[in-house]
């Protein structure tokens, strides 16, 4: 949303700068836009919510089951996997985050800025689902550990201790999970500040119960814990046993003993297993999505992300020695909350589960909704997300926190936390590869603004972050991650096409460039060979609403080639305050694609058209991409008429007056181009070797008629590949000619004109050999591998009208007479029936300028009412018979 962009100069927050500082231009950035100011710092910002994010469902209900099912080698081996991966996405994260200013979004709003709002918008979506999912997980952790505690079992061979008053079934559990939902609801309406306060009191009591379970695995000493395992026809009791620090215990654990996972009843695996473990490390994103409530994004988050990786780091793998020098695997596999058995004070590790999951769960909650808002604030997807735009008076997006959490809600029919885990790792796995391939793509464009001031990562980091994240993806569920991709493809493709266009810039345009520029340095005009020659055109136009179907018939026409629209504005810039092109640009670019062509636009001033078109036949393209052919719309009398306002992607309903350009000129006006100038432009573009099109009557070609309509025989291309102004001249192999019938070939050879037929014309006279002249130029069709009819026609009658001529032809082309030319033009139009589209041979232009209105006069009587024509004159080798 281009109202709400802030340029990333002025936005952009010194580190160095002064508390008071800092705090005045966060004030007067809240006055401004009218939301609450900034308030977290680095520790209760980022430290707290990634910490408690980290250390909850995995640490306090999960570290055993995976100890106890990988052993120990396998577990570091998972830690050390994990940890890498989420490693180098934190050094991604830090090099975006560090780049400019940050606004609501956390990863969202990294990616979106830096791949542009198709990426952003699709991988907001996973990031918001994967937060969603997790905000699930760990409710439903909660809900474990709470049935764990007080449940009423459903069969029992001895009495348990302690209080059980909830009973346990499906829908009781949902019940519960529903309630400590709404729970979390409630705190994360009130708004980031009041989240942040609660989190820290859950911390300093997490802090608390790890530093109690550190202590328990020294102080307590060796127990039986007996282990009630429910079965389809009851439960039994196993007996775990915590052994206090044994060298036999740490050797049974060092291998792996995967078994049954008795809340889900299924057989568990690495990839299972670390789908679960993977849950500890998803967290990394928790302080990066409050980004928008930091009061220095920029600083805190490569900080507080970083200290928290870190130290989470250290203590998985030292609870995970401890477990496996203490614990038998009975106890690891079978208990999942035999920490609080092991406890030296029990109750407290209760409210250390209880408050670290739910912390965990509530910060889940409100980055999927901070995600939603950014969302809805950007209009990526419209009215679908226009709900979740509306806060709070103190900027609270209390409608987003609202549909995440009934987005949540549903999530809970699923039931189990090993159930969704493997599909919140997937999601989270996908969003990290994602952040890693927005840094790896800022890198690799070597924008020269791409310069965070977090320096600690590489292209190198970047490629093994991705690389890491895909191939966990699919080793944990293939099905899973298959889907993921599926579903982020298809918002890929749906905001491609659907959303509006954004100010944010595009990495896409920036690597474009960059191998662009790569390979035009590569592309060497010297290495040019015939056998890849293709047309590269330069069509001249002077107003686009008396030129839309020429646009459109020359795009058909450049096979794959440069094609570039030309326009020559009549101003004097010493005469002018500023360029007045600029303004224009954009109007050109708008015409480029609503008329859907493949087409470069090129503007410039000059005191003439002549000066102009010179200019752009030197100027235009860049390195071995520059125009070989110049089109023009011929010179005569005829009235312009409005096309553009006409064609069909002018038509709807919904658009305006066809961009801005200015009416056509009126007939009776005078031209801005004379005859003389217009054949001297001819001339121009033949010295300079450029070949040369004329393109009369192009705009009355209705190509969609013609092309699709039901006629026997099919729609033909009329070919002429002789030069009718010179009656001496009856060779087809000469290189102008060969470049006619390349053009031909060409037009035949595009999707639009594939039902046509090339039409060929073989001129003869009496006492000639016509079967001899049609069967060498048969052989030459074949050689060139074009496929053309070839129709005889006789000479004679048209070369009777300019006799003398014909017997002793002069060099200079225009010493024939008009009734020799108006003869020559009946005799073309005799050849029916009408083709769609006529090739004539274009003449060089007289040597004498004094000569060149004469030139277009004859060119006009040659041409006139033959309907769509184009005059082509080559300069350049096009053709090849070798491989």
């Amino acid at each position: 949303m281009a109202s709400s962009e802030r340029s990333a100069l002025l936005t952009y927050r010194l580190c160095g700068a002064s508390g008071e500082e800092e705090r005045g231009r966060e004030r007067g950035r809240a006055v401004a836009t009218g939301t609450a100011p900034r308030k977290l710092p680095t520790f209760l910002g980022v430290v707290v919510p990634t910490l408690l994010s980290m250390f909850s469902v995995v640490l306090f209900l999960r570290l055993g089951f995976v100890v106890g099912h990988a052993g120990l080698y396998q577990a570091l081996a998972m830690f050390a996997v994990a940890y890498f991966i989420i490693g180098m996405t934190v050094l991604s994260v830090c090099a975006i985050a560090t780049n400019g200013a940050l606004d609501a979004g956390g990863a969202y709003y990294m990616i979106s800025r830096a791949l542009g709002p198709e990426f952003g918008g699709s991988i907001g979506i996973m990031f918001f689902l994967a937060n969603v999912c997790g905000s699930a997980l760990y409710v439903l952790g909660l809900v474990e550990a709470l049935v764990d505690s007080f449940g009423i079992p459903l069969a029992q061979l001895t009495q348990p201790s302690g209080i059980h008053v909830l009973p346990q079934s499906y829908w009781y559990e949902l019940l519960y999970g529903t309630v400590l939902l709404a729970l979390c609801l409630l705190v994360c309406l009130v708004g980031a500040s009041i989240y942040a306060k609660a989190t820290f009191l859950i911390f300093l009591i997490v802090a608390g119960v790890l530093g109690t379970i550190l202590v328990s695995f020294f102080a307590v000493r060796p127990l039986g814990v007996p282990i009630h395992v429910p079965h389809l026809n009851g439960s039994s009791t196993e007996n775990g046993n915590f052994t206090g620090f044994s060298l036999a215990t740490l050797q049974d654990n060092l291998g792996g003993g995967y078994g049954v996972d008795y809340t889900t009843g299924q057989r568990m695996s690495f990839s299972s297993v670390f789908a679960v473990m993977f849950n500890g490390c998803t967290g990394i994103m928790a302080g990066s999505n409050m980004s928008g409530d930091l009061k220095r994004p920029s600083y805190s988050i490569p900080r507080g992300t970083i200290s928290a990786v870190l130290f989470t780091y250290l203590v998985y793998n030292l609870l995970a020695f401890l477990m496996c020098a203490t614990c038998n695997r009975i106890l690891l596999q079978k208990d999942y909350g035999f920490l609080r058995d092991i406890s030296i004070f029990p109750p407290l590790v209760t409210v250390g589960i209880y408050a670290a999951t739910l912390s965990a769960a509530m910060s889940n909650l409100i980055g999927a909704s901070r995600i939603l808002y950014a969302l809805a604030r950007d209009d990526l997807f419209g009215r679908a997300l226009a709900l979740a735009k509306k806060t709070s008076a103190n900027g609270n997006p209390v409608m987003a926190v609202i549909l995440s959490w009934l987005v949540v809600q549903l999530v809970l029919f699923s039931g189990k936390l090993n159930t969704i885990a493997g599909v919140v790792t997937t999601f989270f796995l996908l969003v990290y590869a994602t952040v890693n391939l927005a840094c790896l793509a800022l890198e690799w464009a070597s924008a020269p603004n791409f310069r965070p001031t977090f320096r600690y990562f590489t292209w190198h980091t970047c490629l093994l972050g991705i690389a890491g994240c895909c191939v966990m993806m699919f080793l944990i569920s293939p099905v899973s991650a298959t889907a993921s991709l599926g579903f982020l493809l298809l918002l890929l493709l749906t905001l491609h096409y659907l959303s509006p266009s954004s100010t944010w810039g595009y990495i896409s345009q920036a690597l474009i460039f960059h191998q662009v520029r790569k390979y035009l340095l590569m592309l060497d005009v010297r290495k040019d060979h015939v056998k890849f020659w293709r047309p590269q055109m330069l069509l001249m136009v002077q107003n686009p609403r008396g030129s839309a179907r020429l646009i459109d018939f020359v795009n058909d026409l450049k096979k794959s080639g440069l094609y570039v629209l030309g326009h020559v504005e009549l101003q004097d810039l010493d005469m002018l305050p500023s360029d007045p092109l600029q303004p224009q640009q954009d109007s050109w670019l708008s015409l480029v694609d609503k008329l859907n062509v493949k087409a470069f636009v090129s503007l410039t001033l000059a005191p003439s058209v002549r000066h102009g078109v010179r200019q752009l036949l030197f100027t235009s393209g860049l390195g071995g991409m520059r125009p070989n052919t110049l089109v023009l719309g011929f010179y005569d009398d005829a009235a312009p008429q409005d096309g553009l306002a006409q064609h069909p992607a002018f038509t709807s309903t919904r658009e305006e007056i066809p961009l801005g350009f200015p009416p056509l000129r009126a007939p009776a006006a005078p031209k801005l181009l004379s005859a003389r100038e217009y054949v001297g432009i001819v001339a121009d573009a033949l010295k300079m070797l450029r070949n040369v099109l004329l393109a009369r009557q192009l705009e009355s070609l209705d190509k969609a008629q013609e092309l699709r309509r039901a006629a026997s025989p099919p729609p033909a291309i009329h070919v002429w590949p002789v030069n009718l102004l010179r009656p001496d001249s009856a060779r087809y192999a000469d290189t102008c000619s060969l470049f006619l019938l390349q053009m031909a070939c060409v037009l035949n050879m595009t999707r639009a004109w594939r039902r046509t037929r090339l039409r060929l014309f073989l001129c003869v006279e009496a006492g000639t050999m016509p079967h001899a002249q049609e069967e060498k130029l048969r052989q030459l069709l074949k050689d060139l591998r074009i496929q053309a009819q070839i129709q005889l026609v006789p000479w004679d009658a048209v070369a009777q009208e300019e006799e003398e001529e014909t017997m002793n032809f002069p060099a200079n082309t225009t010493q024939v007479s008009d009734e020799y030319v108006c003869a020559a033009n009946r005799l073309i139009l005799e050849q029916g029936p009408a083709p769609v589209v006529r090739f004539l041979y274009l003449p060089r232009p007289p040597a004498d300028t004094s000569l060149y209105p004469l030139y277009l006069h004859q060119l006009e009587l040659l041409t006139r009412g033959l309907g769509p024509t184009v005059l082509v004159h080559g300069v350049s080798a096009v053709t090849s018979t070798q491989l």
